[in-house]
């Protein structure tokens, strides 16, 4: 009975819900007909969206499949490589330059002040710790505020990852929907960077892969370029500037546009007030400060060892050719965050460019007064057309073709330019190119280096007195040498058995077999016996001469190449006096022969190099300095150390002394070329060899007197700046205040006697104390009057035309 009432009861049920159904079937039925244009265009709509919604998804998928570009895949966001700068560092640790594509230096996140985190976060995306990658809130805020209601004040919706992601895979311009398909793309890569990183090692990558305009790239660099200093030394209102920089980095540039700059850092410290990370009293405070930046531009010409770097550069571009082929890697000097270590003292350098600037600057306006009113600094004109052929704007103007006559107009036509300037660096004028040559030729430069004798190690290296407008670096070019090359001369007689007390008349000497040569004195004196620490010390060319032709020149030019000279050096009478050209870096390896005790040092200025995970590349063995050459004995190069010591104490380098009040040690030579275009100093003691070399770009360009332009008034003094410099700083005592090593009995008795004598009578009083105190001298020869002689060696009869050189050359 119970179940017939129930299967009764559903049968119902069933029989009113088939009568409710037919009724609202012949209602909607009803609504269609009455409604059908609304009914239809419902269902279409509703069917548009469902394909929309179906095609957006697959659109999606698609792009996430790399129809639209590949997508990096997992392993490749794990080794993400974007272009880091190679540093190169002094040996105190200061960065000096970088070389690289992109300006961009490596801060771990606990290297960045909390400051830059709370304010990037607060600023660019509030909710970085709670998303995966894709904010839906800023999202619908983008789609309602700034689509629909047009208010562009609202922000926009990319998360920090998503900006990592463009940051590390710009954008590509598509033919079609390029906005979408990017946005989709770095949706993408941004849920699988959230995979992968913790947001800790996201922020890291974030902030040392954005940028913050004019090729800066990282927040360590920006650091160092708006306010000079490190990420984690970032107060509060600097980080806030930096980050307001992001929304657009050239209209927010605090160099560019203080004002603006201003506004919005107040923006992005609202932002930090807002979410928690600074106080009210501490927003309102930082509020009304100013931006104080300390700007520092970095560029090749600038910073210090600007010419040494770029010498660098090259090394290591074939360094890194050849450590490539023989390991099978590929590393990038510019984009693979190389670190170079070098010899040079960033201190060390930096007075050695303030020793070049002090002086020359000083000495520009002496050689521009001596010349005024008068003719040019050169003789041939000729000069000038060669110097315009050799520029950019002659080039350029003959690839199109101008006649000789249009090209002439143009350089004779003023225009507006830049030209170097001591007072001000640089300055703006209108001059014509003409005008600019002439203006740039009779421009002094100069070239200084020191080094260590023993280890070679470079201490600085000064190329000229500005990179940008003088790229030519004097540190290697080849110029006449003047009397620096003295030394060797008399090094060689001395290891050829000439007794340094063999006194030898001081006379005005024609060399027949030369065409009649007949080297004069600087001074035009005459007279007298000199030993030859006297010769030396005076720079007597005579002497000099008398001494290369006793032991022939073939011997002395191989000399010069064993101690450091690796240009050609004529094997000929002239070079005594200095007609030989070589390079500052070449006659520092020479002089670093004699303080090293007669080995020869060979210049080092890279101590190691190592990757961006600290992997060592190279390193200097330091057991090399054992095994260089010895072209002098220790005896010899002692003999030569204590000529020169006197050279400085009494003779051409006695300014050091009188004039510069020093004390302490020293040994070196001046040199002056021939028209006194070149002007050379050469100083020492047993732990530094510096040399500084002073002329114009041309040795074509020179002093009209020797006062002016000898090597004690234009190269001397920069060596007594840069010593000076050390001397008053105790950090470098160990190269000012070194001593000597004590030289044997036997040197010190070769050199006991008199620097010179007048007559034979004294002549022969110190002949004989001499021989008495040093059994090993031989019979004196008496010095003979002559006028003709005979006694040259028949190496080289060459004609004097070929010899280039010897004449009035120091003083």
């Amino acid at each position: 009975m119970k179940a017939e009432l129930s299967i009764k009861h559903y049968a119902n049920i069933l029989e009113l819900a088939k009568t409710q159904f037919n009724n609202w079937n012949e209602a909607r039925k009803a609504f269609v007909q009455r409604h059908t244009i609304l009914v239809w265009s419902t269902t279409i709509i509703l069917a548009t969206i469902l394909l929309l919604g179906l095609g957006a998804l697959g659109f999606y998928f698609a792009v996430q499949q790399g129809s639209f570009g590949k997508i990096p895949t997992r392993d490749e966001l794990v080794a993400i490589q974007y272009p880091i700068a190679s540093e190169v560092m002094s040996s105190d640790g200061v960065l000096m330059g970088k070389y690289y594509v992109q300006d961009r230096l490596m801060s771990d996140l606990d290297e960045i002040s909390p400051n830059v985190i709370h304010a990037l976060v607060a600023t660019e995306d509030a909710r970085f710790f709670e998303h995966t990658g894709v904010d839906l809130r800023s999202w619908s805020r983008v789609l309602f505020k700034t689509v629909l209601m047009k208010d562009r004040s609202s922000g926009g919706g990319s998360t920090l990852s998503q900006q990592l992601a463009k940051n590390l895979y710009p954008r590509r311009d598509y033919e079609y929907c390029s906005l979408v398909i990017n946005k989709l793309r770095e949706v993408s890569i941004a849920r699988r960077l959230e995979t992968i990183y913790t947001k800790e090692e996201l922020l890291q990558l974030y902030l040392n892969t954005v940028s913050f305009s004019n090729n800066t790239y990282g927040i360590k660099v920006a650091s160092k370029r708006f306010f000079n200093t490190t990420p984690a030394e970032l107060t509060t209102e600097e980080a806030a500037v930096l980050i307001a920089m992001l929304k657009a980095t050239a209209v927010y540039n605090p160099m560019n546009n203080p004002a603006v700059s201003k506004l919005r850092r107040n923006v992005v410290l609202d932002q930090m007030y807002r979410y928690g990370y600074l106080d009210l009293d501490t927003r309102d405070s930082l509020r009304h400060l100013p931006i104080k930046l300390q700007y520092t531009k970095e560029s090749h010409n600038d910073g210090i060892a600007t010419h040494f770097r770029e010498h660098l550069r090259l090394e290591l571009k074939d360094w890194v050719k050849a450590y490539n082929k023989e390991h099978k890697t590929n590393y990038n000097l510019y984009t693979d965050g190389l670190q170079v270590h070098t010899t040079i003292n960033s201190r060390m350098q930096q007075l050695a460019e303030e020793a070049v600037t002090k002086h020359i600057s000083g000495l520009q306006q002496e050689f521009d007064a001596h010349w005024e009113g008068e003719e040019k600094p050169w003789e041939d004109e000729r000069l000038l057309k060669l110097a315009r052929q050799s520029s950019d704007r002659y080039r350029v103007l003959k690839a199109a073709d101008l006649t000789n006559a249009q090209i002439d107009s143009v350089f004779e036509q003023p225009v507006k330019m830049r030209v170097f300037d001591w007072t001000a660096q640089e300055k703006k004028v209108t001059m014509s190119p003409m005008d600019s040559i002439r203006y740039y030729f009779k421009m002094l430069n100069a070239g200084f280096l020191a080094m260590e004798p023993n280890s070679g190690y470079i201490r600085a290296w000064v190329g000229g007195t500005n990179h940008k407008y003088f790229k030519f670096d004097h540190v290697q070019s080849k110029r006449q040498v003047g009397s620096t090359f003295k030394p060797l001369v008399y090094a060689n007689a001395i290891r050829k058995g000439i007794h340094p007390c063999s006194y030898i008349g001081n006379r005005l000497v024609t060399y027949r077999r030369y065409e009649n040569w007949r080297p004069k004195n600087a001074d035009n004196k005459y007279g007298g016996f000199y030993s030859m620490e006297g010769a030396l010390s005076k720079s007597i060319n005579a002497i000099t001469v008398n001494l290369i032709m006793r032991t022939g020149p073939k011997s002395v030019a191989q000399l010069a190449q064993d101690m450091g000279i690796t240009s050609e050096v004529p094997a000929v009478p002239a070079i005594a006096l200095g007609a030989a050209e070589a390079s500052l870096l070449d006659m520092v390896k020479v002089y670093g022969t004699l303080a090293n005790r007669g080995s020869r040092p060979e210049p080092v200025f890279i101590t190691k190099i190592v990757d961006k995970n600290g992997k060592v590349l190279f390193k200097a063995n330091p057991e090399d300095r054992l095994h260089c050459t010895s072209p002098l004995s220790v005896d010899e190069a002692d003999i030569m150390n204590e000529m020169l010591q006197s050279t400085v104490n009494k003779g051409t380098g006695i300014r050091l002394r009188y004039r510069y009040k020093m004390t302490t040690p020293l040994a070196g030579k001046t040199g002056t070329s021939q028209n006194h275009s070149d002007g050379w100093f050469m100083g020492y003691t047993p732990n530094l060899v510096a040399g500084a070399w002073v002329g114009a770009e041309s040795p074509a360009v020179y002093f009209r007197d020797l006062r002016l332009g000898q090597g004690a008034n234009t190269a001397l003094p920069v060596f007594a700046n840069f010593w000076q410099g050390l001397l008053d700083e105790e950090q470098f005592d160990r190269y000012t205040k070194a001593d000597f090593p004590e030289p044997s009995v036997e040197v010190a008795s070769k050199l006991n006697c008199a620097a010179s004598v007048t007559s034979d009578s004294i002549y022969h009083e110190n002949r004989a104390k001499v021989a008495k105190k040093d059994s090993v001298i031989q019979e004196l020869p008496k010095p003979q009057v002559v006028v003709q002689v005979e006694t040259e060696t028949k190496e080289n009869t060459k004609p004097i035309a070929q010899l280039v050189g010897g004449g009035e050359l120091e003083k």
